[in-house]
């Protein structure tokens, strides 16, 4: 697995020289993503699929997609794969990226225990975060920027409630989605994730019982993923000619076909989505 651990988060300059311990051949590329691509394994299947095809050889951090983005401003890294759009969008306009592609999708969904005291099972998503709230049933969130933690304010706010909005069965992680899913079981509490997480999750027979989805399916609870170049003329030493390469296979008939074809016990966590230059 050619992963960079979060250990490196913070400490300039560390990426740089973690890179030279891959040197050969291969172009390398460093990835700053988010934590689903990772604790799903998607990217420890695709990175010898983009060595055989692309001869690249690619490198990743995954955290929340805030910290990903933050990782590009840096120049900590040569592309970014994050979950975020309208942060995306004003990360581009700001100019930070280049080349955003949409590359595929999954779904959010509230997740809770079976008891379900909120009483939100097949509730429209923005009368769940209403019930969990007034219910004062505990609700556990990354805390942390990332894609998933920008959606759940998104709700809050569509659900009536301001920005920071808190009460006092909230609990802020500041962790991963897979550790923000353990400690929901151990507090029997409620969460948002994406699909592709907590499927991954229930493959843990310890876990699976624990937690169930309660709330899915419309067009607000969409979860779509994006491409983003870091912009050269703001970090001369991006391996932009890498990240292009990559991007335009991801986004080109072979690796549609690769993130249609991956699994996770059986089931597909990502689907297609490429369209042009955003």
């Amino acid at each position: 697995m050619k992963k960079m651990g979060r250990l490196v988060l913070g400490v300039s300059g560390v990426l740089t020289l973690w890179g030279s311990a891959w040197a050969g051949d291969a172009e390398r590329l460093l990835m700053a993503t988010t934590t689903s691509t990772e604790a799903t394994g998607f990217l420890d299947a695709l990175a010898p699929k983009v060595k055989e095809v692309l001869n690249i050889d690619l490198q990743w951090v995954a955290t929340g997609t805030g910290k990903a983005l933050e990782l590009g401003k840096r120049c900590d890294a040569d592309l970014l794969l994050v979950h975020a759009p309208d942060v995306e969008e004003a990360y581009v306009q700001q100019g930070y990226g280049i080349n955003r592609r949409r590359l595929m999708f999954n779904d959010f969904v509230v997740v809770g225990p079976s008891e379900d005291p909120a009483r939100v099972k097949n509730c429209s998503i923005e009368e769940a975060m209403r019930r969990i709230a007034g219910s004062g049933a505990p609700f556990v969130s990354r805390g942390d920027a990332s894609g998933t933690h920008v959606k759940e304010k998104e709700l809050w706010r569509a659900a009536g409630f301001g920005n920071e909005f808190a009460y006092p069965g909230y609990i802020e992680t500041g962790q991963g989605q897979m550790a923000t899913l353990d400690i929901a079981a151990q507090r029997r509490a409620y969460a948002l994730t994406d699909r592709a997480t907590f499927i991954k999750f229930g493959q843990d027979p310890s876990r699976a019982a624990s937690l169930r989805v309660l709330v899915e399916g419309g067009e607000v609870l969409i979860n779509r993923y994006s491409l983003i170049t870091v912009r050269p003329e703001k970090c001369p030493k991006v391996r932009a000619a890498a990240a292009e390469k990559f991007t335009d296979w991801m986004v080109g008939p072979q690796g549609q076909a690769f993130i249609e074809a991956f699994r996770v016990g059986g089931k597909a966590v990502f689907f297609p989505d490429a369209q042009g230059p955003q």
